[in-house]
């Protein structure tokens, strides 16, 4: 493992730090397979917004599918490596913070991607609030939640039953999934799950 100077995760110079020394142990390296399903099977193009995108490997799926998908990362280096792995769909990725950003349409969707676990769990109810603040009524939040209990991360695992309590005032479950494609660092403790926003 590198040597990291900064351990402060709400920093975007934490991320930069990881990015520009090539450690990024949660990066799939792909677009994962229920995102796949669920994109496939979605009745319509889905007005997509994907937090805490990193290398953001799950845009060009979304674009190339016909949905209108923008990817936000606060940080820079974050940005700079989706950009260049995003060829034609460069001008999708954003460097925005998730708590501030604004989208210039509704959205249907909140794509959930190891963001969430990124953030000391401090900040989940904020997390949790925004996600509502950002989808109306029958809005989708979908994508993978991790399952762990160790106090140190990121990643930070949360309990299911304390994922309940955060997202239940919200949103309600209609998918969860076991997941078959993990990568070592979520292996046997990711979901793929959809809530879907209360009225």
């Amino acid at each position: 493992m590198p040597d990291f100077s900064n351990r402060d995760p709400l920093a975007p110079a934490f991320w930069d730090e990881r990015f520009d020394k090539q450690f990024t142990p949660w990066d799939r390296g792909a677009a994962p397979a229920a995102l796949r399903a669920f994109v496939a099977q979605a009745s319509k193009p889905l007005t997509t917004l994907v937090p805490g995108c990193g290398s953001a490997w799950e845009l060009a799926l979304m674009l190339d599918a016909g949905w209108d998908a923008t990817a936000i990362d606060f940080s820079p280096s974050a940005v700079a490596r989706a950009k260049g792995l995003a060829g034609r769909h460069a001008g999708h990725i954003v460097q925005a913070d998730f708590f501030d950003y604004l989208p210039s349409k509704p959205l249907d969707l909140v794509y959930e991607q190891a963001f969430l676990c990124a953030l000391p769990r401090a900040r989940w109810p904020e997390v949790a609030a925004r996600w509502a603040q950002l989808l109306a009524p029958g809005g989708l939040l979908a994508g993978y939640f991790f399952f762990d209990d160790l106090p140190k991360g990121p990643p930070f695992g949360i309990a299911r039953d304390r994922l309940d309590a955060l997202l239940a005032p919200y949103f309600e479950c209609i998918a969860d999934d076991a997941v078959n494609d993990s990568i070592p660092v979520f292996a046997a403790k990711e979901r793929w799950m959809v809530w879907r926003r209360r009225p």
